[in-house]
């Protein structure tokens, strides 16, 4: 059966236990895609997807459609429990050591989406390094900008002023066939600004 967003916001402000499955069958490829780009290890994205359906099965009720579509909601929750996991000791320090290239562009995953999917490497390509560099590390690496300011030690207004910059010049070398699939990627992103 074809649910629309409504009766799953229902379901969820009811706690209907059957809602979990259905949000998974219709959400999962794309948030675990999301996962998997930011901890880079299915191992542990299995687990981050495991820990946030838990989340968001205790916060369903919460869910106010006047703030966003389910799905930000979703992916919001999902995108910061993957970023509590690189938070953690150890986890943290190895992700702060791969490249861009490593972490980000050269990862196939068989399951999700994966960013030459979407075009975001070829996007990413065309900004100065400087630029490219902030946007890796706080979306697909989960810095913070103060983290990011201290790990490049740049002024914490740089990095915001170059975030910033770099979005703005993203927003600008896309087509509009490109929107669709660069949804994901704006939406998650400007939610850090």
């Amino acid at each position: 059966m074809k649910f629309v967003e409504s009766q799953i916001v229902e379901m969820l402000h009811q706690n209907d236990k059957r809602v979990i499955a259905i949000i998974y069958d219709n959400y999962a490829p794309s948030l675990y895609g999301v996962v998997l780009r930011i901890v880079q290890s299915e191992e542990i994205a299995q687990d981050v997807m495991q820990d946030a359906f838990v989340k968001i099965w205790k916060k369903g009720t919460t869910y106010d459609s006047t703030k966003g579509t389910l799905f930000t909601w979703l992916l919001n929750i999902t995108r910061n429990t993957a970023i509590d996991k690189l938070r953690s000791a150890g986890f943290r320090k190895r992700g702060k050591n791969q490249s861009i290239d490593d972490h980000v562009y050269n990862h196939v995953s068989s399951r999700g989406t994966n960013p030459d999917e979407i075009g975001v490497k070829e996007l990413l390509n065309n900004l100065d390094d400087k630029y490219k560099e902030i946007i890796d590390m706080i979306y697909f690496r989960g810095f913070t900008q103060k983290e990011v300011s201290e790990e490049l030690d740049i002024p914490l207004g740089t990095v915001k002023t170059r975030l910033r910059t770099g979005l703005r010049e993203l927003r600008g070398i896309f087509d509009v066939t490109s929107v669709i699939g660069l949804f994901l990627f704006f939406n998650s992103i400007s939610l850090l600004l």
